[in-house]
């Protein structure tokens, strides 16, 4: 028996490859697969199964293009409906892996279709479950993700249901294996680990804790922060399908001299830097946006940037593919050329830029007794500006920004000074302020961090956003 993880850190996902006697199975696999299709040459083993625990909505998933490449038959649970060629499986029906079984256990909550897969030995005794988003370590899949007409209540219901009859019931030595870890949206609060145990998730998980229906449904959606505003887009995407990764990419990696690069953006495209932070603010072709790979890029972009305008790109250097296929698996398929060169080749062609000017802590906390128009400008998500925020700051989470409603909040006399925790965030906030015609502000260097250790910056708590 093998099985391996293969975990995703920008988008917390874990997709799963498990193989018995040369049959292989992979579970939720992400866009790309290459890297399925290298271990099943390495263990000489065949994909015969694609099995999804659900309609992913934080990611494109690879189950067309794998089952193009090895002829393997894509899997859901029950209750799932596609517009391509699927099995639908049943309630408990089970699938022979060489030596091993999987069972299909229908657990839906997360949403109506949701399945977790019981991995059985060779003994058929249980060794492990894969929950998708039913159940994360230290925590549950969020009810209220776009599944049919139900409310985060009544699917809240149904998970109680799900895990009490379904979960709980297993071994505790059952290993658990979610399709996310630590800082995925799918859920509220996941633990830091991305595999766990059946006995320690009853032992330590509030949702398997809870006894009573009524107060699981109140745990569970009270506190729900508002969704990536992508999570629909790419729920619809894997429930109705797409262009190959291949076409994606032959469409996007077209080389764009400066000259093309610019007359490309002037018919409209938006562009899109992908360089990090620090480099972006030393200098940018105006109007672009920054992204830096170097932070959780894709579902930043899946939040930030437009499904339906083309995009074109200046990375690092020999960074372009590695940009469009992070930008494929939250459903970019309108990328359509990059600026051969880079950023250097728009220097050399003496073509205007922009910069971001930084400053910090320590000039910020000088500069607030003698500026009446100062503008403190935090880009954190709401609980982090309510666990500690600088006095007077103002809170405008950096996936509010693209709401033009939001920056009525400012005038032109305003000077604004923006930041996050550490500074990845921020710049993005910048350049899109920029973008929007908002000239008058300033990058804090290393945000919240570096800021809280400025004895001349009070820092403050928002008690009844904590309670």
């Amino acid at each position: 028996m093998f099985v391996k993880q293969l975990y995703t850190n920008c988008l917390s996902e874990a997709a799963y490859f498990i193989e018995s006697d040369g049959v292989a199975v992979v579970i939720d696999p992400l866009r790309d697969i290459d890297v399925y299709l290298d271990l099943a040459k390495e263990r000489n083993a065949t994909i015969k199964y694609i099995f999804e625990t659900h309609f992913h909505a934080d990611f494109v998933s690879g189950h067309l293009d794998l089952a193009a490449a090895t002829g393997a038959k894509i899997v859901f649970g029950p209750d799932a409906e596609t517009n391509f060629e699927a099995y639908v499986a049943k309630d408990n029906e089970t699938f022979a892996i060489g030596a091993l079984t999987i069972q299909v256990l229908h657990t839906p909550g997360h949403t109506l279709e949701s399945s977790c897969y019981l991995l059985l030995d060779e003994k058929q005794a249980p060794y492990a479950l894969f929950t998708g988003d039913t159940l994360f370590v230290g925590d549950v899949g969020r009810p209220d993700l776009f599944s049919g007409n139900q409310t985060k209540e009544e699917l809240a219901a149904l998970l109680f249901d799900s895990l009490n009859n379904k979960i709980k019931t297993l071994p505790d030595h059952v290993i658990v294996y979610p399709a996310h870890g630590p800082g995925s949206a799918c859920g509220k609060n996941l633990g830091p680990n991305t595999y766990s145990t059946i006995g320690d998730e009853k032992a330590g998980n509030y949702a398997l804790l809870a006894t009573e229906k009524d107060k699981f449904i109140e745990e569970v959606t009270e506190g729900l922060s508002t969704p990536p505003s992508y999570f629909p887009i790419n729920a619809k995407i894997n429930k109705e399908g797409y262009d190959a990764l291949q076409a994606v990419m032959e469409k996007a990696l077209q080389p764009l001299s400066p000259a093309d690069f610019k007359a490309t953006a002037k018919a409209g495209a938006l562009i899109l830097d992908t360089r990090p932070a620090i480099e972006f603010g030393n200098g940018f072709v105006p109007g672009a946006i920054s992204i830096g790979l170097e932070g959780r890029f894709a579902e930043w972009a899946g939040s930030l940037l437009p499904f339906d305008q083309d995009i074109i790109l200046i990375t690092p250097e020999g960074k372009e593919e590695e940009t469009i296929v992070r930008m494929a698996r939250v459903g970019f398929d309108n990328v359509t050329g990059y600026l051969k060169g880079g950023y250097p080749a728009w220097v050399a062609a003496n073509e205007a830029i922009d910069m971001i000017i930084t400053v910090e802590a320590d000039e910020l906390a000088m500069d607030i007794p003698h500026d009446e128009h100062l503008v403190i400008v935090d880009v954190r998500k709401p609980m982090e500006f309510a666990n500690g925020h600088i006095k007077d700051a103002f809170n405008l989470p950096l996936g509010d920004l693209t709401d033009p409603g939001k920056m009525a909040h400012f005038n032109d006399l305003d000077n604004l000074y923006v930041h996050c925790q550490g500074g990845y965030r921020s710049i993005i906030a910048c350049s899109i302020l920029k973008k929007e015609g908002i000239h008058n502000l300033r990058n804090v260097d290393g945000g919240f961090a570096k800021m809280k250790e400025e004895p001349k910056l009070q820092v403050v708590q928002e008690k009844t956003v904590l309670n």
